[in-house]
């Protein structure tokens, strides 16, 4: 598989949106952001009819790159305004003069981030300062340290001795079974991905158990959808809500000039998570070795080396 884009940004709809004054699916809001039936001029641009459609996951996003000289694992931290800049800026997205541009103090306007904190690829920047985008926010990452509690299910996924992280993924030899593999963090260098698992955005995969929690990473973009309808408004709400395929939050397309265009349920005026995950029901296959001096995930893998379970949910400590 070609190597796709890394998701450093938020990611625009694949349809044209409006805002409706009601209550969020996803967020604890009262506006919901919904999909008309017209296509983004940005995916027609892109050719999105010719693009690579793979599965949005549910998770929280991390990127692989350099932290002190080493391959390193960094999770995602947004800076966004303190209370009193947000209420300006929420004042005057609501004004009818919101066309015109708001004016940020970057250094008086965020809350303050760790120094170890980079802005996101593709952050403006002013006067040496990164820029908000047009939510208010400025994407970014800082590295994932042992000690920090906070990123405690990140750090659960990385051997820091041998420098290698869990990944989650099609297998070579059989797509349509995935497996979980001990993948060198050197070789994931500048990728973008998605830890899922027992403690992340509910669980909706059925991952492990709160007693015994069970994470992974997935590459973004390494999960193809199988047989995916056209880009239309009508077809796409069909197959989320009638196809086995469709189990899923979302499809991500992935433009051969690099562009990134997406569509979730909620855009479409669809529930998630709605009962089984496709992603959950898949078989999985264990291949990971040579753990066995501790308790952690890596050796709970290692144990269960060459193991298949029947579905991806069935991972469990028992076997």
């Amino acid at each position: 598989m070609r190597r796709l884009g890394s998701v450093q940004q938020k990611i625009p709809c694949v349809f044209l949106t409006e805002v409706k004054e009601e209550q969020s699916r996803k967020r604890d809001c009262q506006f919901q952001v919904v999909a008309t039936e017209n296509v983004n001029p940005v995916a027609l641009e892109a050719d999105v009819d010719c693009a690579l459609a793979t599965e949005k996951l549910d998770g929280t996003c991390c990127y692989v790159t350099l932290y002190k000289g080493r391959a390193h694992l960094w999770a995602r931290l947004d800076r966004k305004a303190n209370k009193q800049a947000e209420k300006r800026f929420r004042k005057h997205q609501r004004s009818p003069h919101s066309g015109e541009g708001f004016t940020w103090n970057v250094e008086e306007d965020f809350k303050t981030v760790p120094e170890t904190w980079i802005p996101a690829h593709r952050v403006k920047h002013h006067n040496g300062l990164p820029v908000p985008d047009e939510h208010g926010h400025i994407p970014g990452w800082v590295p994932v340290e042992k000690d920090n509690k906070q990123y405690c299910w990140h750090a659960s996924v990385v051997d820091r001795d041998v420098r290698a992280a869990l990944v989650l993924g099609p297998c070579a030899g059989d797509e349509d079974v995935l497996e979980v593999a001990a993948v060198q963090l050197a070789d994931l260098l500048e990728q973008t991905l998605e830890l899922i698992g027992t403690n992340v955005n509910g669980n909706p995969y059925g991952l492990g158990s709160k007693q015994q929690p069970v994470h992974c990473l997935v590459s973004h973009g390494s999960v193809p959808i199988r047989n995916p309808p056209p880009v239309d408004f009508q077809q796409l709400c069909s197959w989320f809500q009638e196809s086995p395929e469709g189990r899923v939050e979302g499809i991500v397309w992935h433009c051969n000039d690099g562009t990134l265009v997406k569509v979730h349920r909620h855009h479409l005026g669809l529930r998630w998570p709605a009962g089984e995950t496709s992603l959950a029901e898949r078989a999985v296959v264990v291949r990971v070795g040579g753990y066995n001096s501790s308790k952690d995930l890596f050796s709970f893998f290692s144990a269960r080396n060459g193991h298949r379970f029947s579905r991806l949910r069935d991972v469990k400590f028992a076997l």
